[in-house]
């Protein structure tokens, strides 16, 4: 039609992929920031799932191939445990960014010490975490790492 203006091509989708200690803050934050907007993909939804691993994987990919922006609440701790979020995410077209929690130990340690159940996690797990912990980077392929902190 002469004269029409063509509509703007849609939005990709958006992985956001958390990155913190356990006691961090990670839910709590996408809960103010995201649940509004993104799927919420956690293996902490699943605890007794087989192959956890493979169900996120699953759901990941259902939630991309249906354009839905997703947020990916795990520890994520270390470049190996992000890298195929952020393939999946690249091979649906979607942009990929890192909010990563600074939270000191100590901090991260009394949030999981109020912890009731299973949601409280051993201390070796805590520590195993912080041992692989790397902070996330722009060459992994995120589009933006976004950091926050929190202080004494």
């Amino acid at each position: 039609m002469v004269g029409s203006v063509p509509n703007p091509p849609a939005r990709p989708p958006e992985v956001v992929v958390m990155v913190g200690l356990q006691g961090s803050g990670k839910s709590t934050w996408v809960a103010r920031h995201l649940a509004a907007t993104h799927e919420i993909v956690s293996k902490d939804h699943w605890p007794n799932a087989r192959h956890r691993e493979r169900r996120q994987r699953r759901v990941l990919n259902e939630l991309l191939a249906a354009g839905r922006d997703v947020v990916v609440d795990n520890t994520n701790p270390a470049p190996a445990d992000r890298a195929p979020i952020i393939e999946i995410a690249r091979a649906h077209g979607a942009t990929v960014r890192a909010v990563y929690l600074d939270v000191p130990l100590h901090i991260c340690l009394a949030r999981n010490e109020n912890r009731q159940g299973r949601a409280r996690v051993p201390l070796v797990g805590v520590l195993a975490a912080l041992k692989r912990l790397v902070p996330p980077s722009a060459d992994e392929g995120f589009d933006r790492v976004d950091t926050v902190t929190t202080g004494p």
